[in-house]
């Protein structure tokens, strides 16, 4: 059975004002201290790292095949890490963007810096918070299949994942304004179908031969195949609030893997979607979230969210029965259509206060787990 493995990054908040603060290197050392900074063993993933803000700090699960383990290994490192925030003084956020004004501050390690060297104001303003989901594939041609026949659902999981609506104090009028930080990056987003492990492969080489970018890691594809793990590797969600919605996402990355894996031994084609419609597809998800109209995986045409969210659980169901999923998506999707995304939520308890602090300090609960 195909093991999924999540990377979440979440904010640093500091407790009171609602400032995002860079506490990042104390918050790990103090989670070095307490023995909580990784799990026992040698395997990938099961840690909590930096990210590029110092207002921020990553928890990495360990690979699962089960995904009631697999979220509870999410809620863990929740927890985990909001206990080391504590005894520093800061808590936790699961927010796709911060919606307070702040300023970011970049770990200075060398990676980091000669990002900013190289990128400018695209990195010094970056400051977005996302959910990488890796799925397990047998091959690199196994992946790039697969990688060609999920990219037209990506806006999907993007749409059910929206929990950036604020920017530097304002609403920015998107569900999931994240997209669009991320879209500055110039690796970033939706590519053309590749047909061969090769084809992708020669690309990835011509986009690092061009010296834009600085190394293969900055291959930010909405879906990717992984340069360090045997695994295809989904970009594309903004951390959800809720990490039943987490595992909901990873257990519909793993199917959509599936799936395409199945479609692809049977010889069956990728979806013939261009570019640059997928794009169009990724920038109404972005922008309407659960709470309006979507673009059609297959025709590209707008209907309405739900029933695009519900093609895409037909679309992966045998899948979700044959992995044993299929019960928690369904309750899950059932959930998050019923009470909206992350950011319904932050807009929500805006209007209801009017004011920002208050929208973090849900926040914090909501990821504690004080609260649904």
């Amino acid at each position: 059975m195909r093991t999924v493995g999540v990377e979440e990054e979440l904010f640093l908040v500091e407790v009171g004002s609602g400032r995002a603060l860079g506490a990042a290197g104390r918050v790990l050392a103090q989670a070095e201290a307490s023995g909580t900074v990784r799990l026992p063993g040698d395997g990938p993933g099961g840690e909590l790292v930096h990210e590029m803000s110092e207002q921020q700090v990553e928890a990495d699960t360990r690979p699962h095949t089960s995904m009631a383990a697999l979220e509870a290994e999410l809620r863990a490192w929740r927890a985990t890490t909001a206990e080391a925030a504590r005894a520093v003084g800061v808590a936790v956020a699961a927010l796709g963007t911060y919606p307070a004004a702040v300023e970011p501050q970049v770990v200075r390690s060398p990676r980091y810096v000669a990002m900013i060297e190289r990128f400018g104001m695209v990195g010094r303003q970056h400051l977005s918070s996302g959910c990488h989901v890796h799925v397990s594939v047998t091959d690199a041609e196994e992946a790039v299949a697969a990688l060609d026949r999920v990219r037209v659902w990506l806006p999907v999981l993007l749409a059910l994942t929206g929990n950036s609506p604020f920017w530097q104090g304002e609403d920015t009028g998107f569900a999931s304004y994240r997209n669009l930080v991320m879209h500055r990056w110039p690796s970033t987003g939706p590519i053309e179908t590749q047909g061969s492990a090769a084809a992708y492969e020669s690309l990835v080489a011509q986009m690092v031969a061009t010296g834009v970018l600085l190394d293969r890691g900055m291959i930010y594809f909405d879906a990717r195949a992984s340069h360090r793990f045997p695994t295809v590797e989904i970009r594309i969600a903004d951390v959800c609030l809720h990490a039943a919605d987490g595992a909901m996402v990873a257990a519909l990355c793993r199917a959509l893997v599936e799936t395409a894996a199945q479609e692809w031994a049977a010889g069956e084609p990728p979806p013939p979607m261009p570019g640059v419609v997928l794009r169009l597809a990724t920038w109404q998800a972005a922008r309407e979230g659960l709470d309006g109209v979507l673009l059609d995986p297959l025709t590209a045409l707008p209907r309405p969210a739900t029933e695009v969210v519900t093609a895409l659980l037909e679309h992966v169901r045998p899948a979700l029965r044959g992995l044993g999923d299929e019960a928690l998506v369904e309750a899950r999707m059932a959930t998050v259509l019923r009470r909206g995304t992350g950011a319904r939520r932050q807009r929500e308890v805006l209007r209801r206060t009017g004011n920002l602090a208050a929208v973090i300090d849900d926040a914090v609960q909501v990821t504690a787990g004080a609260t649904d």
